[in-house]
């Protein structure tokens, strides 16, 4: 029996693709050369040491940013040339909120919904405010909230305008295990029974398994290691971990830098 046709193979487009990808700052190479592509509906988790790029990568992922060098696209779209039409594709879930504190929850949700043209948009900003347990405070000021309250209403900001792919920058900050338990759902439960693709940049490695398909490790701006997460545990990620962020690791690519 022949092995079925991968994305490539019948033409679908990846969610997300980078090729070559560098960024530089001045003098300094935070990027090296990343070559990644996630599939529709796949999930992955990056884990990194702090420093190691993980951040500016989910930027210049996420449109926020541009490479150096290395071409990106958001479900077979150039953000260069298109990136109204590729931030459409894209929710962002970050450790801030990026959030109006100022105006209310429905306010801001209402402003990010005109920005992407959601149809139906008081119904469907309903739908997501009771979804991630805000309903009742919806016309509450935002800078009233918690921080885990900023969390969950940033979830609704992040899929009101139904995205092909979701990016979370350490969502976990701030949220309890409630909290916890919707993020994880947001993914695992999709509305319309198509599946996200997501990029997960994470500490918690239990949280990246759960949440993940396949991770991976960036060290000093350089995909180092890659796997399936049903091949992996905690304690299996820790070790690659360790190893791959050790000093002798370092010096045998170059020293740290190269």
């Amino acid at each position: 029996m022949s092995p079925e046709p991968t994305v490539a193979e019948v033409g679908i487009p990846a969610a997300l693709f980078a090729s070559g990808v560098t960024k530089r700052f001045g003098h300094r190479l935070v990027l090296k050369g990343i070559n990644l592509s996630v599939a529709p509906g796949e999930r992955i988790a990056i884990f990194g040491p702090n420093g190691a790029g993980k951040s500016t990568l989910l930027r210049i992922l996420s449109t926020v940013s541009s490479p150096t060098t290395g071409r990106v696209e958001v479900d077979g779209i150039d953000p260069e040339q298109d990136p109204r039409e590729a931030r459409r594709r894209i929710g962002v879930i970050s450790h801030y909120p990026y959030l109006y504190g100022d105006l209310t929850a429905r306010e801001n949700l209402r402003f990010y919904g005109r920005m992407y043209d959601v149809p139906h948009l008081d119904d469907r900003i309903t739908r997501m405010a009771t979804r991630v347990g805000i309903a009742a405070r919806l016309d509450d000021r935002v800078d009233t909230f918690s921080h885990g309250m900023q969390q969950r209403l940033a979830m609704a900001r992040a899929v009101l305008h139904d995205p092909e792919v979701l990016m979370l920058d350490e969502p976990e900050g701030g949220l309890d295990q409630d909290g916890l338990n919707l993020l994880v759902n947001l993914l695992t439960e999709p509305e319309s029974g198509r599946r996200r693709a997501a990029i997960v940049v994470t500490h918690h490695l239990d949280l990246g398994l759960a949440l993940s398909d396949r991770v991976a490790i960036l060290v000093g701006g350089r995909l180092a290691f890659q796997s399936t997460s049903g091949e992996l545990d905690a304690a299996s990620v820790r070790e690659h971990y360790s190893r791959h962020t050790s000093p002798a690791y370092a010096s045998a690519r170059g020293g740290p830098g190269k």
